[in-house]
Order: C-alpha cells, then sequence, then structure tokens
C-alpha cells in the first residue's frame, strides 16, 4: 500500500474529507499539494502534514488552471488526483438561477476537468496515476439527499469518470469515483436543519452518517498500487439507501 515517491493533490482539503484522506496518504509517504479556498486550516494542514499548500478560487477557471501550472512548476508532476471539493445546494429545479446552477458545475465539475486535464499528461507519461472524483449518492437517486444543480454535477462527476477511465486505462492510468451519502461533515451539520438530519438519518438502513475517515480509506485504496486493475468503478456509501 506504500505510496513512497508519488504525489497526491487533493481539493478541498481542509474539509472533513478532505483532511482525513491527506492524512492517510501522507502516512503512505505520499507527498502531499492540499489545495482549498480558504488560507488558514489548509496551511495549519500542511504544517502538520508537510507538503505544498495552495490556495485557489475553484469556481474561477482561470484560477484552477493558474494553480495547476504552478502546482507543476513547484512539484513537477502529480501521480494521485483527488477531485474532492464540492459546493452543495439544495434547491430543487424551481428555485434553482441560472447563476447558481453555473456557480455549482464550476466548482464540482469544470475544476475537475481542468485539473484532470492539466496532470493527466505527466500521469500518462509516467505509465502511473490515479485520478479520484468524489461523487455522491445525490447522483444516484435524482437529488433525494439534495438540490437539482448539486444532483446534476454529481452525476457529471461520474461521466467524467467514465470517459478519462477509457481514454487512459492502456497507458498505467487509473480513474475511479466514490459516492458517499451524508457524510458527518458542516456540508450535514452546518447546512441541514435538525429536522432534516433526523429525517435522513431515519432513511439509512445502518443507522448513522457516514465518516470521513471512512471515505479516506476508499480514496486510499484506490490509490494504492493494489488498485490497480480497478477502473471506472463507482464506490457507493450509502449505508444500504441504494444497492446496485
Amino acid at each position: 500500500m506504500t505510496l513512497t515517491g508519488r504525489t497526491a493533490l487533493i481539493t478541498g482539503a481542509a474539509g472533513a474529507i478532505g483532511s482525513a484522506a491527506a492524512r492517510l496518504l501522507s502516512q503512505a509517504g505520499a507527498r502531499l499539494v492540499l489545495a482549498d479556498m480558504v488560507r488558514d486550516p489548509t496551511e495549519d494542514l500542511s504544517r502538520e502534514l508537510g507538503g505544498l499548500a495552495v490556495q485557489a478560487d475553484l469556481s474561477d477557471p482561470g484560477a484552477v488552471s493558474g494553480m495547476a501550472a504552478s502546482v507543476l512548476d513547484q512539484v513537477g508532476r502529480i501521480d494521485i488526483l483527488v477531485n474532492n471539493a464540492g459546493a452543495l445546494n439544495n434547491a430543487k429545479i424551481a428555485t434553482t438561477t441560472l447563476e447558481e446552477w453555473h456557480r455549482v458545475q464550476s466548482i464540482n465539475v469544470d475544476a475537475a476537468f481542468l485539473l484532470s486535464q492539466a496532470f493527466l499528461p505527466g500521469m500518462r507519461a509516467a505509465r502511473w496515476g490515479r485520478v479520484i472524483n468524489l461523487s455522491s449518492y445525490a447522483a444516484k437517486s435524482g437529488g433525494l439527499t439534495a438540490g437539482t444543480a448539486y444532483s446534476v454535477s454529481k452525476a457529471a462527476m461520474i461521466g467524467l469518470t467514465f470517459s478519462i477511465a477509457r481514454e487512459v486505462a492502456g497507458e498505467g492510468v487509473t480513474a475511479n469515483a466514490i459516492a458517499p451519502a451524508y457524510v458527518m461533515s458542516p456540508m450535514v451539520s452546518e447546512q441541514l436543519t435538525d429536522a432534516q438530519r433526523q429525517t435522513q438519518l431515519a432513511a439509512i438502513p445502518v443507522g448513522r452518517f457516514c465518516e470521513p475517515e471512512e471515505v479516506a480509506h476508499a480514496v486510499m485504496f484506490l490509490a494504492s498500487p493494489l488498485a490497480g486493475f480497478i477502473t471506472g468503478e463507482v464506490i457507493d456509501m450509502n449505508g444500504g439507501m441504494h444497492f446496485d
């Protein structure tokens, strides 16, 4: 499971899932690039784990491309890309504005596309790489757990995963997605009311929310050499809410 000599970039690194994944990847020996729009928590995590902290507004395509170019100048190549950053929106179709639609898509999908586009050439040249995209149960449930823009963006992440996986399968690079439902993070603790949390908790067959560390272990496995024969897969982590 060692990742010594590999460099991993994690977006949304200061969040619950991002920081948990960063710790596991660091323990496995990976060098870290921690990307987030919030400066202080990202730099605190960088001081704790080592590696490079970078700040970028993922809703701005120019900022994403600039950040990618700067990272490549500093570290040479990204071997593991974890597209984890995301913006939640609970508005359904009738109340979703076009402005909010574009904001959610830009953060949740466009940034992942631009970063994959920037870092895949290095992976292909090295004939080793991992693209790990964070999707959501919302993509498979028609927005049961989120709004229209968010659900569509996470469905698009699955399509992006499949497209990358198909294109680079013969070049030592894998692309996979993880689709969690209700991870205990600020998205759940702060953006849902207590009544909403209790309603959703009652609908989860295992009777609890997912922990960030559980998602991080899935990230770690997909990044590991032992997952080299797995590509184009979506790992569901929803406590029994959905089977396929």
